[in-house]
């Protein structure tokens, strides 16, 4: 495909993501089915520049001004993010959007216009033409709003602002930027070494903030990922791809060798496998989710990882073998049901979507969760709170609440949990320092370890 008919084609996939609200890569597959002529490449530059769009979409609408005001926003927002995310030139945007067929059709002169203002910054100058005199004149007056420079839907900015305080806007920038690939070295089936020397292929280098973790630095914005699953080592079971804060959630379980672990919301099963590396095999490791349709893709991952501790628990035929462990549990690990906003790097189109009333039945949701596993962590053991969420909503809110029903609970320094698990390198724990939070959990941003947003807390039952 030529520019120009890219350039169509995100801006159709950008309008029908604003029209029924589904996730984008939803709108991506319905519109590559009718599009059977692109390539591989040519999907992924369109799948990077609707990403980008969305990843900072308030700040390209306050750069374009008046042209994101029109009926065709998408147009102007991806027009705008070639210019300002891409860095392309305005000749060449010029040119793919007034070729025909295929363009959208030529710039607007208020598009020329907005096209030649500043680079996207968190405070921005926005001219508003005003009559002195009879006369036309350009006013410049500077607007700074949180939700503007950190990108993200105004409603939240109560939530944010409680969270980050005067470090909104910069903080959740960090959010509106490409997020690397991160790997796991699973120790059951190699050692960091051997994994790391087979990641070169891929440019895979060590990541020292845990000793079995690796990174694969964001490509540009146009191309496509490294294809890191069909790499022989991926294959073999070696790696697996997780980002570092979830590898960091998983390492809260701390010294689990020969125990005994839950893992209660257990989904796909990506910390469920980091756990059972930890365990080196021994103890037993359980493995359950209310929804048992999201444990299908455990078995085969365990298999593949050399797992041979684990039970999977099946909601719909293992109740008695999930009842038959109350209070047997040395840690019990909720990866808790969150709305995900730590991870709008990856998932942009996510944040779009939220809406009020998601957070309040994620928050009644996390509540259950809490009250259903507190019963299997046995006098003595622990348990692990860990969401993909910044918000204090779903985590300090929470375990107040928890902790207020359940006084034989109290919570534990989360770092010196992860220091048990022995994967912690001395440059990780200078890195988690500052994500420490007054309650001793850890509050993690992408501004800090270029992970996913996460919150770990890590409680003991004392009884």
């Amino acid at each position: 495909m030529r520019l120009s008919g890219r350039l169509s084609a995100a801006i159709e996939i950008l309008e029908d993501f604003d029209k029924r609200r589904v996730p984008l890569k939803t709108a991506i597959a319905d519109w590559a089915r009718c599009a059977r002529y692109a390539g591989a490449k040519d999907r992924a530059w369109i799948s990077g520049l609707c990403l980008d769009v969305l990843r900072k979409r308030m700040r390209i609408a306050v750069a374009m001004r008046n042209a994101a005001m029109l009926n065709d926003e998408p147009r102007a927002l991806a027009i705008g993010a070639l210019r300002f995310v891409w860095n392309m030139s305005i000749e060449e945007i010029a040119e793919a959007a007034g070729e025909m067929p295929h363009g959208p059709g030529e710039l607007t002169e208020v598009e020329t216009q907005a096209l030649k203002s500043k680079p996207l910054v968190p405070m921005f100058e926005l001219p508003s033409s005003v009559k002195i005199d009879g006369q036309n004149l350009d006013v410049y007056f500077v607007i700074f709003c949180n939700h503007i420079a950190g990108d993200f839907p105004e409603w939240l900015t109560p939530q944010i602002e409680r969270v980050f305080g005067d470090d909104a806007a910069r903080t959740m920038s960090s959010f509106a930027e490409r997020a690397d690939i991160d790997l796991r070295i699973n120790t059951l089936k190699t050692e960091p070494e051997k994994a790391l020397a087979a990641l070169k292929k891929v440019k895979g280098e060590a990541l020292p903030l845990l000793t079995t973790s690796a990174r694969i630095a964001a490509p540009d914005s146009a191309e496509r990922a490294p294809a890191v699953t069909v790499i022989p080592a991926f294959n073999k079971g070696w790696v697996e791809v997780q980002d570092v804060s979830s590898q960091i959630a998983a390492a809260a379980a701390g010294a689990v060798k020969g125990v005994q672990v839950l893992d209660f919301c257990a989904g796909g099963g990506g910390k469920t496998l980091a756990l059972a590396a930890l365990m080196e095999n021994t103890g037993q490791l359980y493995a359950y989710d209310s929804d048992a349709r999201r444990l299908k893709p455990l078995y085969h991952r365990a298999k593949r990882a050399g797992v041979r501790n684990l039970q999977v628990i099946n909601p719909a035929t293992d109740q008695d073998a999930l009842e038959n462990l109350k209070e047997k549990m040395d840690v019990v690990f909720i990866d808790a049901p969150c709305t995900g906003v730590g991870t709008w790097r990856r998932h942009p189109d996510t944040k779009w979507r939220l809406t009020p009333q998601q957070l309040e039945r994620r928050i009644a949701e996390q509540d259950a969760v809490l009250r259903e596993a507190a019963v299997y962590v046995k006098p003595g053991g622990r348990l692990v709170w860990a969401t993909c969420s910044f918000l204090m909503e779903e985590n300090e809110d929470r375990l107040e609440t928890f902790l207020d029903a359940h006084p034989d609970f109290a919570m534990t320094p989360a770092l010196d949990e992860i220091a048990a698990s022995g994967l912690l390198t001395d440059e990780g724990r200078i890195a988690l320092a500052p994500c420490v939070t007054p309650e001793g959990a850890l509050r993690i941003t992408p501004d800090r370890l270029r992970g996913d947003g996460f919150f770990i807390a890590t409680l003991k039952r004392t009884g």
